[in-house]
């Protein structure tokens, strides 16, 4: 550990000592968002009686809040840091040698490791991303979607945008892999609730059409931003369309990544609970709301801190990670980019090296201390 956090551990150990809790910070792991304090306990210790210090360790350690949990058998001690880092989605490509295809990169873990989902795996097929506003979930939906076009050819991978605010995937609609049926009336970003509607219908009827082909490609990511608005002002028949894509969509190369505020079981019924198995998960106002968006208990995704601090929940096992994120001229650039034909990672490497250079930095850059 270094100085700073040999300080900190210090202190943990002197305000659990102080209230008859005798402990020892082992080790602590610094990610972008937070400093977790691994701590033993004397045997006997009550968990209760260290969670009740929270506030006493976060007043001791000058920090906004504190988080006492137990993951497994190790005691947590977790802290917000006061400078905290961004994960940018230029560096974190460049520090990829390479990405399998259809794969999205969706930010790094607690370890600091990149983070990768792949859509055409059986266990993954479609993508709920849930959290409050302010939570990241739209950054992180538009990172997804410009992963995947940076590292996979358009005649491979098309994308369906469905934005009902018509702000947060704009800037991806000049990407080449945005899909473009043969009615002249949809490209680029679909804002419109009929418009959506009518697109929906299209895609079903493509996903039929493959069905009765036997084919698969190119795989179509069909993004959903404000899903729960798209249900509520689309009714019936939009919500049937999903549920068919959901259902089905996953042999015919339909994969559906749709992102909202809550994912409520009387708006959304079954189709979030029994068709998304795969879960992304930001900042929740309750341990309810927690439950609604993870599809499981006990995910902690209340205590998440906003601003991209994720959990990915798929098959029982959750995961923490930062969202990595690229704002409005990186987007602009990587779209350029694409356009242009770059999708190797070397393209993206050598982006982030000039960067760094002309920074006076060195290559790879530091996502952790």
């Amino acid at each position: 550990m270094s100085q700073k956090y040999e300080f900190q551990a210090a202190r943990i150990e002197a305000v659990l000592n102080a209230h008859k809790v005798p402990a020892r910070v082992w080790q602590a792991t610094v990610t972008p968002r937070f400093v977790r304090f691994d701590v033993t306990t004397a045997l006997g210790t009550r968990l209760s009686k260290v969670s009740n210090l929270a506030e006493e360790l976060a007043f001791s350690l000058g920090a906004q809040a504190a988080r006492v949990y137990r993951e497994g058998g190790v005691l947590h001690v977790e802290v917000p840091r006061d400078a905290p880092r961004t994960v940018g989605l230029l560096d974190l490509c460049g520090r990829l040698t390479s990405v399998p295809p259809n794969c999205a990169v969706l930010g790094v873990d607690e370890g600091g490791a990149p983070l990768l989902l792949r859509l055409d795996s059986p266990d993954v097929a479609h993508v709920l991303l849930a959290g409050t506003t302010g939570s990241g979930k739209t950054a992180l939906l538009r990172t997804l979607l410009l992963s995947l076009a940076m590292h996979n050819h358009p005649g491979r991978l098309q994308m369906v945008l469905i934005d009902p605010k018509g702000r947060g995937l704009a800037d991806l609609s000049d990407l080449p892999h945005v899909w473009r049926p043969r009615e002249a009336f949809y490209g680029g970003v679909t804002a419109s609730v009929e418009a959506a509607a009518g697109l929906l219908d299209l895609l079903v009827a493509e996903m039929v059409r493959r069905d009765a082909a036997g084919c698969s490609l190119p795989r179509l990511i069909v993004a959903i931003d404000e899903l729960a608005d798209l249900l509520q002002a689309g009714g019936k028949g939009v919500g049937e369309a999903l549920t068919r894509l959901t259902q089905r969509g996953r042999e015919a190369g339909v994969h559906v990544v749709a992102a909202t505020q809550r994912p409520a079981a009387t708006l959304m019924g079954g189709l979030a609970k029994a068709n998304f198995p795969v879960r992304l998960v930001g900042s929740v106002v309750s341990p309810e709301d927690a439950k609604v968006a993870a599809g499981v208990g006990g995910s902690g995704a209340e205590r998440l801190l906003g601003r991209g601090d994720f959990l990915v929940v798929a098959k029982g096992q959750v995961i923490r990670f930062q969202a990595a994120y690229a704002g409005g001229s990186e987007v602009r650039e990587i779209v350029a980019q694409v356009r242009a034909g770059g999708r190797r990672c070397r393209s993206w490497q050598s982006i982030v090296s000039r960067r760094l250079e002309s920074a006076g930095h060195n290559w790879p850059g530091e996502l952790t201390e």
